[in-house]
C-alpha cells in the first residue's frame, strides 16, 4: 500500500524569541527521514513545565523552536529498515556511551543525544513531528491519545520515580505535589502497584484532585511542616512514609519531602527548582537517601503502558481544540488553577478513529 501523500507545509506553535509569547508559523513538514526515524501525525500534544523553561531560555534552545515534548499520534512514515524492524514500534542517542550500553534503565541519560523533542529539536505542537523509533512507545488500543500525550513526559517521569523507590506492595509512598500533572498520575500508579498512598499539596484544586484519584491520606501543606509530618506519622505508626517523591518545585518542598519520610528512607527528587534545598539534619541525623530521577527508558515505558491497560489509569486533561488555542492554554496554566494537564487536540479525526479501536483510558 502506498503511504498517504503529505503536505509540504504545516502549522506549528513556536518559540521565536526567549521570554516572549508563542507564535503560530507555517513550517516545512519534516519528510527527510533518516534511519530509525518516524514521522508521526500528531493527534494530541500536551503542555509541560519544561515548555516554560524552554520559553525562558533555560536550555539555550535553538530558535525558532516548536514547543511540546509530550505528544501522541499515528506513524505515517518510517525512515529505513531500522525503524521498520523495531515493529511499529529524544532523537538519536549515541548508542556507544556507558548510559546507552546499559543497564537498560539508564539509557535515557545519554548526554550525546542529538536532540530532545520540543527542547533542542522541533516538538509536538505541530501537525507532524519527527521522532526516533528507539524512544517512541507503541500504544495499546485501550489507551487514548488524550491520556497518552501527557504520559510521554509526566507519566514516564513519575512512573520511574516510583520504580526508583524500590517499594513493595503494602508499603507507604508519599507524593509532595500530588495534585499536579505528574502527581495525580503518581497517585494512580501507586495504588495500581499495591502501595498505600499519601498525597501532599498546597492548593485546593490539587487536594481535591489527589482525593478524587484515590489517595489513602491527603495532607494540606499550607498547615505547615510540623502539621504535615504529624499527619503522615499518625497513619504510619509514627515512622513516616517508606519513600517520598518530590514533584513540587516550591522552595521548601524537598525539605518537606524528606521530613515526612521515615529514617533511612528514600526521597526521589523529580521537580526541577533552581536549587534543591534540604536541611542537613534530614541527610545526616535521619539518614534520608536522596535520588534524582528522569524519564523512563524504553522498557520502563512499556511497563507503564501495561500497568495502565490493566488498571485503567487515566490522565486528567483540559483539552483545547486547535493550535490557535495556545494563548488560552498558557493563560490557564500560568493562572495556577489547572487540574491535571493542559493539552491541544491537533487532529480531531484521529480522536474519532481511535474510538473504533476501543480506546477507553
Amino acid at each position: 500500500m502506498e503511504p498517504p501523500e503529505l503536505p509540504k507545509e504545516m502549522q506549528a506553535i513556536q518559540v521565536v524569541a526567549y521570554k516572549s509569547p508563542y507564535e503560530i508559523r507555517s513550517v516545512p513538514v519534516p519528510t527527510d527521514l533518516q534511519p530509525f526515524e518516524l514521522l508521526v501525525k500528531v493527534a494530541v500534544a500536551s503542555n509541560c513545565h519544561t515548555d516554560s523553561m524552554v520559553q525562558q531560555g533555560v536550555f539555550n534552545s535553538p530558535l525558532p523552536q516548536t514547543a511540546s515534548h509530550e505528544g501522541a499520534g499515528t506513524v505515517v512514515r518510517v525512515g529505513g529498515k531500522e525503524a521498520e524492524e523495531r515493529g511499529f514500534k529524544p532523537l538519536h542517542p549515541c548508542g556507544t556511551c556507558p548510559d546507552c550500553t546499559g543497564p537498560e534503565s539508564q539509557t535515557q541519560y545519554c548526554t550525546h543525544i542529538t536532540g530532545h523533542l520540543g527542547v533542542t529539536t522541533q516538538g509536538c505542537f505541530a501537525s507532524y513531528v519527527r521522532a526516533d523509533s528507539r524512544s517512541t512507545t507503541p500504544l495499546p488500543n485501550s489507551i487514548s491519545f488524550l491520556s497518552a500525550a501527557p504520559l510521554a513526559c509526566a507519566g514516564r517521569t513519575v512512573w520511574r520515580s516510583i520504580l526508583q523507590t524500590g517499594l513493595e506492595k503494602g508499603q507507604w509512598i508519599c507524593f509532595v505535589g500530588s495534585g499536579g500533572g505528574l502527581g495525580h498520575l503518581g497517585v494512580q500508579f501507586g495504588k495500581a502497584l499495591g502501595l498505600k498512598v499519601i498525597g501532599v499539596d498546597a492548593r485546593d484544586e490539587g487536594l481535591e484532585l489527589t482525593k478524587s484519584y484515590g489517595a489513602d491520606v491527603v495532607v494540606d501543606a499550607r498547615k505547615g511542616k510540623e502539621e504535615a509530618v504529624k499527619a503522615v506519622q499518625e497513619v504510619t505508626g509514627g515512622e513516616g512514609a517508606d519513600a517520598t517523591v518530590c514533584i513540587s518545585d516550591a522552595a521548601s518542598a524537598a525539605g518537606l519531602a524528606c521530613a515526612v519520610t521515615r529514617m533511612h528512607g528514600t526521597m526521589v527528587q523529580v521537580a526541577q527548582p533552581d536549587e534543591v534545598v534540604i536541611p542537613f539534619p534530614e541527610l545526616i541525623f535521619r539518614d534520608i537517601r536522596v535520588k534524582g530521577s528522569l524519564i523512563c527508558s524504553e522498557e520502563e515505558s512499556r511497563g507503564m503502558l501495561k500497568c495502565i491497560a490493566e488498571h485503567g489509569v487515566t490522565a486528567k486533561t483540559v483539552p483545547f481544540h486547535g493550535l490557535e488555542k495556545i494563548g488560552e492554554l498558557t493563560d490557564l496554566v500560568h493562572g495556577g488553577k489547572i487540574q491535571g494537564k493542559a493539552v491541544i487536540i491537533v487532529d480531531e479525526e484521529q480522536i474519532e478513529e481511535e474510538k473504533k479501536l476501543g480506546a477507553k483510558f
